[in-house]
């Protein structure tokens, strides 16, 4: 089937209106008629080129939602019209230890909702700035807020769960102190999932105007990192940090911040490294970093639900396909509170 969408044909080139080929769903397929894609960072940093690898024409997108429109006939767990969403992975080998453990995102054979080959035309996948996607049964989620929030609901399929998979693995939660770095599109849903969880959230700006932003997404405490003197207040007292910034910067000042056996996780993907931290503030107070990879299926689904039960959604500015390019040129200053969602609903306009 042939559906509108927008890509872009080379890393130097806008995102313009395209028609692209979907196939008609297997067995196990679930066919989805797609009512809003966030935009991620990641795909401004993919269509552009700056991550090596991109395979072009480049349709991104993988923060799916929408509504089921057909099903293949061994589908079990999907009817037509339930409400759905698809995140940034579509398939994997399935049988390695990674997916038996419900951590598909960590396969080594990981096929993702764009720019990862594919049998299909084009020989890649294409994302979710198109009229519809066929998706396995097993990568397809249920959306169990209301109808109406279905905007808002899109961002969680990646900012969402990318800020949710470590808050969880390091066991966020009442008694435990969390930094969130960054109030953007990862920050702001690090902040409202952290404080659901019950641990006390302390937000970190660059930006003293962002202070009351940050509270208002429910932060207990918000500082100013360039400020030192707010900084040293907080010396050696978190339990866990997550790190959502997308540009290269100084990690040494929020280890500092971090307890004996304290952790900082690294979520944001910036185009070249961070500067290497010192070892000595590591080795000192045994402290880690690491990093986290969105999320495997079960998880994302239980951050779904979580929100659901929560009324978490993500603060959007919905915005037409005729927009794309002006929201990339926006993102890019940090024009945005917190995320833009496309109304798939004009790709044909």
């Amino acid at each position: 089937m042939t559906v509108n969408a927008y890509g872009a044909h080379a890393g130097d080139k806008p995102l313009e209106p395209i028609e692209i080929t979907r196939r008609a769903p297997g067995l196990q397929d679930v066919q989805i008629d797609i009512a809003y894609c966030g935009i991620c960072h990641s795909d401004l940093h993919q269509v552009r080129a700056e991550w090596a690898g991109t395979l072009f024409p480049c349709v991104p997108g993988h923060e799916i939602v929408g509504r089921v429109s057909a099903v293949g006939a061994q589908v079990s767990g999907f009817a037509v019209g339930d409400l759905v969403g698809v995140g940034c992975l579509v398939d994997s080998c399935q049988h390695c230890e990674d997916c038996e453990s419900g951590l598909e995102n960590y396969c080594d054979n990981t096929v993702l909702t764009y720019n990862s080959p594919s049998a299909e035309a084009p020989g890649h996948t294409l994302g979710g700035y198109s009229e519809q996607i066929v998706v396995h049964e097993r990568y397809v989620l249920h959306v169990r807020h209301p109808e109406e929030q279905l905007a808002a609901v899109a961002p969680l399929l990646c900012a969402g769960i990318t800020t949710y998979s470590p808050l969880r693995h390091w066991n966020a939660g009442p008694g435990k102190k969390v930094g969130i770095v960054g109030i953007g599109g990862l920050g702001h849903m690090g902040v409202k999932l952290a404080h659901a969880m019950g641990a006390h959230v302390v937000a970190f700006t660059t930006s003293d105007s962002k202070r009351q932003a940050a509270l208002d997404l429910g932060a207990d405490e918000v500082v100013v990192s360039r400020n030192p003197e707010e900084m040293a207040k907080h010396a050696t007292s978190f339990d866990l940090i997550v790190n959502t910034v997308a540009a290269p910067h100084d990690l040494d000042a929020f280890l500092l911040l971090l307890k004996r056996d304290g952790t900082m996780t690294l979520v944001g993907a910036p185009a070249t490294p961070h500067p290497s931290p010192g070892v000595f503030n590591l080795i000192l107070k045994r402290r880690s970093i690491a990093g986290s990879a969105i999320g495997g299926i079960p998880e994302t689904q239980q951050m779904l639900d979580f929100c659901a039960e929560h009324g978490i959604v993500a603060d959007i500015e919905l915005i037409r396909a005729d927009e794309i390019n002006t929201a990339y040129e926006r993102m890019l200053k940090g024009d945005v509170k917190y995320r833009f969602v496309i109304d798939n609903a004009t790709l044909s306009a």
